[in-house]
């Protein structure tokens, strides 16, 4: 494979390991990780869904995440927290209200604008999504994409600044020691990490998780949640994260939503949250 650089020093992403220069190799040096600053980072106002068949999925939600907060959303299938996900990254387009990211409103955008508008925005899926015949250092610089539309990109190749940052991510998630190795020899624990650390490349303010635990064994899950914790505590990311395990949002949140038939039934510090209030989330409607 021909693994040259181009005339703007860009890589492919579909190199091999060795192709990519070693730790320390570059002429500029990592800027380290800097905290966010505090405030409102996320804001969604009175946010409804009524899809085209007459079911309303969300109705009148409200829910603003600061930086350094992680929140925790809870709720049985079906009870809307999928669709605020959506509509949050803009897969879904809200019948009314507002989701409002550094600012400017993300529902009343669309296309070109829409795109640009949510490079604050992260998301990371209950599957990790790697394209497994690459490296794992190529899969976290695929976060960097969105900011660089070229013709260098639209081909494969990423910009060969960001690659120093990429191997910073991977440190900053524990496995710079795997950035060589191909991401299809990950455990599920580990593609969650890489997971991780391509969405912290795309710099965002906004981190959000829908279900990042639920493939994950008991001590990979945890892992995870104190990964996605410290980003928030140390970094000052926002974070959303969607669970079905309520004990594990017990442990790590700032605060926990409760979610039921799309309304909202609480939004509190999650030390405030009782075990009952948590398993009323579940009573099946025709209990």
């Amino acid at each position: 494979m021909n693994t040259t650089l181009s005339a703007s020093g860009d890589l492919p992403l579909n190199a091999t390991a060795g192709a990519f220069p070693a730790a320390g190799s570059g002429t500029d040096a990592i800027a380290p990780r800097t905290t966010l600053a505090p405030g409102e980072k996320l804001a969604v106002h009175n946010l409804t869904m009524r899809y085209a068949n007459g079911h309303t999925a969300l109705r009148d939600f409200n829910v603003s995440v600061d930086a350094g907060e992680m929140v925790v959303v809870l709720g049985s299938n079906g009870s809307g927290k999928s669709t605020f996900m959506k509509c949050v990254v803009g897969l879904n387009k809200p019948t009314s209200g507002s989701v409002e990211v550094a600012g400017r409103d993300l529902a009343a955008l669309a296309g070109k604008a829409l795109r640009r508008a949510r490079l604050p925005l992260a998301l990371i899926s209950q599957n990790a999504n790697l394209v497994k015949r690459r490296s794992v250092l190529a899969n976290v610089c695929c976060g960097t994409l969105g900011r660089h539309r070229t013709l260098a990109t639209a081909i494969g190749r990423v910009p060969r600044e960001e690659i120093e940052p990429a191997r910073a991510f991977l440190d900053e998630v524990g496995l710079l020691h795997l950035a060589g190795q191909r991401a299809g020899t990950l455990s599920g624990g580990q593609a969650q990490r890489v997971a991780v650390a391509r969405a912290l490349a795309q710099r965002p303010h906004v981190l959000l998780a829908d279900e990042p635990v639920a493939s994950l064994d008991p001590e990979a899950a945890d892992e995870v949640m104190r990964l996605l914790r410290r980003l928030a505590s140390e970094d000052g990311l926002a974070v959303v994260c969607v669970l079905h395990q309520p004990e594990l949002a017990a442990r790590y949140a700032d605060r926990l939503v409760g979610l039921r038939r799309g309304r909202m039934e609480f939004d509190r510090p999650a030390s405030q949250v009782s075990s009952q209030q948590i398993a009323q989330l579940y009573v099946d409607e025709a209990s």
